[in-house]
């Protein structure tokens, strides 16, 4: 018999790339979201349940008969306020740890964030390192894994991933704002020299992760995941512009001053930016994927560089299309407020 897959948030950037991998594998795949199924490749090969994860009665109904669950229904930071992200983030997580119990679902695997570690404080972080979580995200994904942690314990299979910031074809989202800049020939602006080594992570990566994760012998554990290779932000979106053969250059601003700027106008709502992205994007930022290795039996394919040339390749072969589809998710463009004016004004 066929393996019964549900994805929250499965109509979404991370749920269209888990759902492709987990057809490939033979699964059966449901995919529940609020939104709308809107990838064309997909629409006949998975089944779709439009429903809120906070609502009970649709999730465990939606649950019945499933064997593996994988919850990356999140609300991202550009969510704001503390009502909406803890609701999605928390509240809805509960409501889907509930209906797994009650349904006698085999194994969920909870997609955390490492933004549980906040500006980092070791390199590389472990899943041992210690928890300082930037703003109401990194909080509700600590809060997420509890949950997981204290239904473990009463009987439900769980394993926590902590993914690097991932991206891939179809990513939009903050990377936008960079790649339209390639795209246009304009400075690629950066937080400080860039000289520091950030790690990403390819979204196939961490599809790959998940699927391992829910299928390995162990259960109860947190892995992060990220790319092997990385390096500098010099390095890696230097390599893209090349690739591009764009005029852009990259332009580093001073980071106290320009923490400072970004935080007025996050309180201001004017950009989407938020406390997570513009704390950690200038420092050293990378874990290890040592465990991961080891238990799930996984290892990333691709590096930073890898990913984020065949990235902008997607962006600028679909801008056209794509440049007025506006939204929360990573699969739509953010309104990017007045960083998009100042982006205007740039030579």
């Amino acid at each position: 018999m066929m393996k019964k897959l549900l994805i929250t948030g499965g109509t979404g950037f991370l749920g269209c790339h888990v759902a492709r991998l987990a057809l490939k594998q033979g699964y059966d795949v449901t995919l529940y979201d609020i939104a709308p199924l809107t990838a064309e490749d997909l629409k006949d090969k998975v089944t779709v349940v439009q429903a809120d994860v906070r609502d009970q009665e649709s999730i465990t109904k939606a649950l019945k008969g499933i064997d593996y669950v994988v919850h990356a229904a999140a609300a991202l930071p550009i969510q704001r306020t503390k009502e909406k992200i803890f609701s999605t983030n928390i509240y809805g997580t509960e409501k889907v740890l509930l209906a797994a119990k009650k349904q006698k679902i085999k194994r969920l695997v909870y997609i955390s964030s490492t933004a549980v570690y906040g500006v980092p404080k070791v390199w590389p972080e472990t899943e041992e390192a210690p928890l300082d979580p930037i703003g109401y995200y990194g909080e509700s994904k600590i809060a997420g894994e509890n949950l997981c942690r204290a239904y473990e314990k009463e009987g439900l299979q769980c394993n926590i991933i902590r993914p690097k910031t991932f991206l891939g074809v179809e990513r939009l989202g903050v990377f936008q704002i960079w790649f339209d800049a390639i795209y246009t020939g304009k400075p690629v602006v950066i937080l400080g020299d860039g000289n520091n080594k950030y790690q990403l992570l390819w979204v196939g990566d961490i599809a790959d992760a998940i699927l391992k994760a829910l299928t390995a012998k162990v259960h109860g554990e947190t892995f992060n995941i990220g790319a092997k290779n990385f390096g500098t932000w010099n390095e890696d979106l230097g390599a893209t512009i090349k690739f591009a053969k764009s005029k852009s250059r990259i332009l580093g601003l001073p980071v106290k001053p320009s923490q400072i700027i970004l935080a007025l106008f996050d309180k201001l709502n004017l950009s989407p930016i938020a406390e997570w992205h513009y704390r950690t994007l200038p420092v050293d930022s990378y874990v290890s994927t040592e465990k991961a290795e080891k238990l799930l039996g996984w290892k990333a394919q691709k590096s930073d560089k890898d990913l984020l040339i065949e990235s902008y390749d997607w962006y600028a072969k679909h801008r056209e299309e794509i440049k007025n589809r506006k939204g929360m998710t990573h699969r739509v463009g953010w309104n990017f407020g007045i960083l998009d004016v100042i982006e205007r004004l740039l030579p």
